[in-house]
């Protein structure tokens, strides 16, 4: 890795999570560039939390990761919230749970119908199938071939086969494969692990191409500014090992830095709502009221607790195995709840500190995918040093806490089915009150985030859009984001998969000039 400031690139990409790891692959593919990627933290390799992915919970503050929090509301009982960003090549990709999931078509049509024109499902498909190396290899909608290996789980957990069964049983239909444009139902996840180890963009795009002559990675590299001169960014600014650097990019910067820091670089480079910069000592170089602004969280219940009859088998595939896509109400086109069932008990800790929860104990977890609540992030100081502060608004909208309330009621509704029952001795959390009332103050102890974090550079033609269509940044040339902040809308389902196809959509947006 360079010691010294690096010659200028074609294209400097900031971040190398799930995104940068894409666009740093694809812009070698499709055009003759030299690429340099920045990315904050180090390689994964050697890392078994990172490999294996039954102890993908182990990365949840550990040394390669951010270790960001939610800021506390009424909303969430005043709590606290823990989000787990993964700072390590391929990102949140490289820490995660694995589940690799599209959402449904009227995501991306929604996107398309709101002005991000070319945003549609049927025009990201492609960039869907471009990622994928799918078991079943390909077809109209599933890519094989591709970098990162896509498989269902193998030798389903006890508890994730009951996930499924119970499912059926309830009246939901078996779902083999989770990646169709419109899922609904139950069955096997999917995931980006092969022969039990963990695939990601880094595994699949990036490591692939480390020794390319046009590619230069810098890691420890943590970017603190842009260089905009002129209405035009010209380069990026960054400590590492405690000395700034500075790299100039000849063609495009690119910000893949995720949905936190991406906002955060803008804002702390002057690109941001005016009176918000200037309360925090940064001078305004572009007035854009919508940096930083739409943030988006799936929330997830930690939990629906049971303990087991007997002792259940150790832990495998990603602690889950399995999901279900329904509906809190019949009438809704999409899917509002995503259930999986975790092996272990999984719970906040004010769920734990309110019920006795037993280490021989499951969780059945409804999560909420399409949210109304809106939140932000916004510095509290003029430097990199200073905190974020972080709030998602989690709850705040009603609907959202009526439609999870449905979902713990659906959840004890499936743990009655005779494939759970079987498994179950007693139901730990919620208590023995289960009215209207207490499963809302329940829903709000016991929620958690996703790691889902979205929105906050949104796409569009509206005036508080950040990007257009293309990805430009507005007002700034030689600027692009491509990352899950740039989506207006949060998916209906995990968003790791969705991420990398911005990706390889920018990509192909970025080859074109």
């Amino acid at each position: 890795m360079p010691t010294t400031d690096p010659a200028p690139s074609d294209y400097v990409v900031v971040g190398g999570g799930t995104a940068g790891c894409v666009l740093a692959r694809r812009l070698l593919d499709r055009t003759d560039g030299t690429v340099l990627l920045l990315e904050a933290g180090g390689s994964p390799d050697g890392i078994d939390t990172v490999a294996s992915p039954p102890r993908w919970v182990e990365n949840i503050g550990a040394a390669h990761d951010w270790g960001y929090t939610y800021a506390p509301t009424e909303h969430v009982a005043g709590r606290t919230l823990f989000l787990s960003r993964g700072r390590v090549l391929g990102g949140s990709g490289s820490t995660n749970a694995l589940v690799w999931a599209r959402g449904h078509r009227a995501d991306y049509d929604g996107w398309a119908a709101a002005g991000a024109r070319g945003w549609d499902h049927d025009s990201v498909l492609p960039h869907f199938r471009a990622s994928e190396d799918w078991e079943d290899g390909a077809s109209a909608h599933r890519g094989a071939g591709g970098p990162v290996r896509i498989e269902r789980p193998r030798d389903l957990h006890p508890v994730a086969t009951a996930l499924i069964e119970a499912g059926v049983s309830y009246g939901m239909p078996y779902l083999d494969d989770m990646n169709v444009a419109e899922p609904l139902g139950a069955g096997p996840i999917n995931t980006d692990a092969s022969d039990g180890v963990r695939t990601s963009t880094y595994t699949g795009h990036l490591r692939p191409v480390l020794g390319h002559e046009r590619l230069t990675v810098v890691t420890g590299a943590r970017a603190t500014r842009l260089r905009i001169d002129g209405g035009r960014c010209t380069g990026v600014e960054y400590l590492r090992d405690g000395r700034p650097g500075t790299v100039a990019a000849t063609r495009e910067v690119v910000l893949a830095a995720g949905a936190i820091d991406s906002p955060r670089l803008l804002l702390l480079s002057g690109v941001g709502p005016a009176a918000h910069l200037r309360s925090v000592g940064v001078e305004t170089v572009l007035d854009l009221p919508g940096v930083g602004r739409n943030l988006q969280e799936h929330p997830i219940l930690g939990g629906v607790c049971f303990a087991a009859r007997e002792a259940l088998p150790p832990p495998n595939n990603n602690l889950e195995g399995s999901t279900a896509f329904w509906r809190s109400d019949p009438a809704l086109e999409v899917p509002d709840l995503m259930y999986v069932a975790v092996q272990i008990p999984y719970v906040s800790p004010e769920i734990a500190d309110r019920f006795p929860v037993p280490p021989n104990a499951f969780v059945i977890a409804p999560g909420l995918m399409t949210v109304r609540s809106r939140g932000f992030l916004e510095l509290t100081g003029p430097t990199p040093d200073h905190a974020l502060h972080l709030q998602p608004n989690m709850l705040a909208e009603r609907a959202d806490v009526d439609a999870l309330v449905t979902g713990v009621e659906i959840a004890l509704d499936l743990a009655a089915q005779p494939a759970f029952a079987k498994l179950v001795e007693r139901r730990v959390a919620p208590g023995e009150d289960t009215s209207r009332a207490a499963l809302v103050d329940f829903v709000r102890q016991a929620a958690m985030p996703y790691f889902h974090p979205v929105g906050t550079c949104a796409m569009g033609v509206h005036d508080d859009a950040v990007v257009d269509p293309d990805l430009r940044v507005r007002g700034v040339d030689g600027l692009r984001v491509a990352d899950a902040s740039v989506m207006p809308t949060i998916t209906s389902a995990n968003t790791n998969a969705p991420t990398a196809m911005i990706a390889e959509r920018a990509a192909e947006l970025i080859a074109a000039g």
